[in-house]
């Protein structure tokens, strides 16, 4: 019999792992990969998520796995600026900057700070049950019962649809090819993340180390055929778009559907809770996905140095990060679709480009504000 289970091994299992062993809570993870291997190539840590892994002491080995970022430049396709984020004064005031790190390796420096041995591999949640307590059956064959248990297993959770049976995903009627090349940026792309807005379509990328650029496609699904030639496709954007498409190998490129989830009333139910995307998935416009898990669980460990009711903890969760969450969800889906307008992109562009930079940042700061 476990005390605490938490199911999932992604960002946000594992850091509510860090935060729970701060705790010193005994629990166990089960994670569906048999490793955990570099899926979903890179990803932007910001200065929330950065905060937080500084109280858990893993601040700086984040920064020297990954590359600091200081701006993100939304541009044209010739790379003309539409919008600016300056983090610099942010960073000073948090005391932390964006860090682009490969997922894997994130997910690695969590897993070590566990040292594994509470994280059990290969167990695919099957099937959840709550009797006197949870009784989990795992697709290998492994059963075992638990007292609380924690949703962190992602957009399609098992724990959501079995226990709340709730969550309706929506599709934003975008392709998204995720990609990761060994490439020279010219230097002054080094600390900065580009996106790069075209009609319809936009591609993004990122130096997440010394030999490695991350980069991201997106063209509406109405553009989409199973055979699209994506260099064909980003024929109109700077040369330096086609370098690192032509650049990238075949088998180092994954492609999915942009897709969140409409926001579910509860998250939480008797000794059960959801975090991360199993809770409010978002769509990735914000780069705020991963770091609203980080958020939940941070928030969970805060609540618990005051109490260890763990149901009178879930439902102060969930009203203190509702708000934030929600907030993300709903801005992202409207980013996203004004990113990937057909027509009418001058009178975007030059719309975007009217909005102060000051109001920005303050959009900006109420995101990498914790609130707790």
């Amino acid at each position: 019999m476990n005390q605490i289970s938490i199911i999932g091994a992604g960002i946000g299992g594992l850091t509510l792992g860090n935060v729970l062993k701060q705790h010193n809570l005994d629990f166990t993870i089960y994670e569906s990969a048999p490793e955990i291997k570099p899926v979903g190539a890179g990803i932007m840590m910001a200065v929330n998520a950065m905060q937080i892994f500084d109280t858990l002491g893993l601040k700086e080995k984040i920064e020297n796995r990954g590359n600091k970022i200081h701006g993100i430049f939304i541009t044209d396709e010739k790379l003309k600026t539409i919008s600016t984020t300056n983090v610099l004064a942010l960073e000073k005031k948090f005391n932390s900057c964006n860090v682009a790190i490969h997922r894997a390796e994130l997910q690695n420096i969590l897993a070590e700070n566990l040292s594994f041995e509470n994280i059990k591999l290969n167990h695919s949640l099957q099937q959840i049950e709550k009797k006197e307590n949870y009784h989990l059956e795992f697709e290998n064959g492994f059963t075992t019962e638990s007292k609380i248990v924690f949703g962190a297993d992602g957009i399609h959770s098992k724990v959501r649809n079995q226990i709340l049976k709730t969550g309706k995903i929506r599709n934003a009627g975008q392709k998204c090819w995720r990609g990761l090349t060994n490439f020279n940026l010219p230097e002054k792309y080094y600390h900065h993340a580009l996106e790069i807005w075209g009609k319809g379509k936009r591609f993004g990328f990122v130096k997440i180390s010394d030999q490695k650029v991350y980069w991201y496609a997106l063209v509406n699904e109405n553009k989409f055929e199973e055979d699209l030639d994506l260099i064909e496709t980003f024929r109109d954007f700077d040369s330096l778009v086609l370098e690192i498409l032509e650049s990238t190998k075949k088998e180092n490129i994954i492609l999915n559907d942009i897709i969140d989830l409409t926001p579910i009333s509860k998250w939480y139910t008797e000794n059960l809770c959801l975090i991360g995307d199993a809770a409010h998935a978002t769509t990735p416009n914000m780069g705020q996905g991963a770091c609203q898990s980080i958020e939940d669980a941070y928030v969970i460990g805060k609540l618990l140095e005051n109490n260890q009711n763990f149901n009178f903890v879930f439902e102060e969760f969930q009203n203190i990060r509702r708000k934030k969450v929600d907030y993300i969800v709903k801005n992202s889906w409207t980013i996203g679709k004004i990113s990937q307008w057909q027509k009418g992109n001058p009178i975007r562009n030059f719309l975007m480009r009217s909005i102060p930079e000051s109001l920005n940042q303050k959009m900006v700061e109420k995101i990498l504000k914790l609130e707790m």
